[in-house]
Formats: structure tokens, C-alpha cells, sequence
């Protein structure tokens, strides 16, 4: 946030296009200079405080939408390519979905490089948790 010249006028319309699209991630930051880019050239006169405030109030917008969306995936069934062990519980799988939403849920260390069907039982601040069922 704050590139040179951009206006407040600019950065609502930022935030109305981030509603309109249903952005539910993004990697945004304050903006700095690059030295050899054409940008590092223009005045950059928007304060620190400002392009702070602006980079909270756009991913604190994206952070609500992603959760809207993980809340209303809970009962569904996901199809998950499970990637290996859970980076918070070594006895849990994860995996992503489509969305490429994570999904964390216990199962047998054998279904790492498959897809499992997944149902999402709980959104958490940004992954899922699931059960999987899987055959005998």
C-alpha cells in the first residue's frame, strides 16, 4: 500500500474492487522503493503511518472474506492431494483442497501423494479441519 501518488480516493477503490472480486488472500505490503524501477523516480510523498494503516484495513477486509469462505465449507466434502504431516501435529496429515485452502485431519501416513476426500468439520484462523474416511 502507498505507491506514489496513490490517493485515499484510490485506495477505497482498492477495497470496493477486493468486496466486488471476494479476494480471500493476497500478498500485499507497504510500498518502498526499488532502486531501477521506474517507480523509485516518483515522489513518495503518502506518511509511513498511512500506508500502514491502509496495508491493516486491506488485509484485515481479505482476512474476513477468507473466513467467510472456511466457514461455509464446514460439512462439505473437499477433495484434499494430501502433501505429508501437519506442520502443528505430527500425527495429523495435511493436505490442500481445490481453493488451495489447507486441510488438517488424521489418517494413515500411506495416503501421502493421494487424493482423499476430506469433510471440513471446523475453520480455523486459516486452515481446515477435516475427517477423512477412509477403506478398509
Amino acid at each position: 500500500m502507498g505507491f506514489p501518488g496513490e490517493t485515499e480516493q484510490d485506495f477505497e477503490a482498492t477495497l470496493r474492487l477486493v468486496d466486488e472480486v471476494g479476494f480471500d488472500s493476497s500478498f500485499s505490503f507497504v510500498y518502498s522503493r526499488r532502486p531501477g524501477t521506474p517507480a523509485a523516480e516518483l515522489p513518495d510523498d503518502t506518511p509511513r503511518e498511512v500506508k500502514r494503516a491502509r496495508l491493516a484495513r486491506l488485509q484485515g477486509k481479505i482476512d474476513a472474506h477468507a473466513s467467510g469462505i472456511s466457514e461455509s465449507l464446514i460439512g462439505t466434502r473437499q477433495r484434499v492431494l494430501v502433501e505429508g504431516a501437519s506442520r502443528r501435529d505430527a500425527g495429523e496429515l495435511s493436505g490442500r483442497a481445490a481453493d488451495n485452502r489447507v486441510v488438517n485431519f488424521r489418517g494413515p501416513r500411506q495416503l501421502v501423494g493421494q487424493f482423499v476426500e476430506v469433510t471440513v468439520t471446523a475453520a480455523m484462523a486459516h486452515s481446515l479441519r477435516g475427517e477423512v474416511r477412509v477403506a478398509a
